[in-house]
């Protein structure tokens, strides 16, 4: 297995998949979202879950764990008030209240070299209960 990235600080890898996943979204369109998760075994930043362009930003909340921390990327498509279609994509830090102390660390300190690895993230949100991601959060943002 190739390994994409190294994460200086912390020792975790990037795996292709996560940047061929985060291409494919950005460029082709054929991903809404992505989230991403880390092995603590094989310190790998892999895959988690892919949303297909036909889903949306309430489907990626609801793939979000309750109990544990995930990265996500949300290609967000909406029209201006000129009626310019744009593209803004979101990178989200998942860390739910309820997550172990030391996920919450791990992810906090991986969370730069990830988002090193996936260029052209437009916007980041830090979220620890599904209120400070919501969809008027993106929204306001975006515009």
């Amino acid at each position: 297995m190739a390994m994409a990235f190294k994460m200086a600080t912390t020792g975790m890898w990037v795996t292709d998949e996560c940047k061929s996943s985060f291409m494919a979204m950005k460029w082709k369109k054929v991903h809404r979202y992505i989230v991403f998760k880390i092995d603590e075994k094989s310190r790998l930043v892999t895959v988690d879950k892919v949303g297909g362009a036909g889903e949306g930003y309430d489907d990626l909340a609801k793939s979000l764990p309750t109990d544990d921390c995930r990265y996500a990327v949300f290609d967000f498509d909406f029209v201006t008030v000129d009626k310019c279609h744009k593209s803004k994509i979101f990178f989200i830090a998942w860390s739910p209240s309820a997550s172990r102390i030391r996920a919450k660390i791990l992810y906090a300190t991986s969370k730069d070299g990830l988002r090193r690895a996936l260029d052209g993230i437009h916007y980041e949100l830090q979220a620890t209960d599904p209120t400070e991601m919501g969809f008027d959060v993106i929204m306001d943002r975006a515009k």
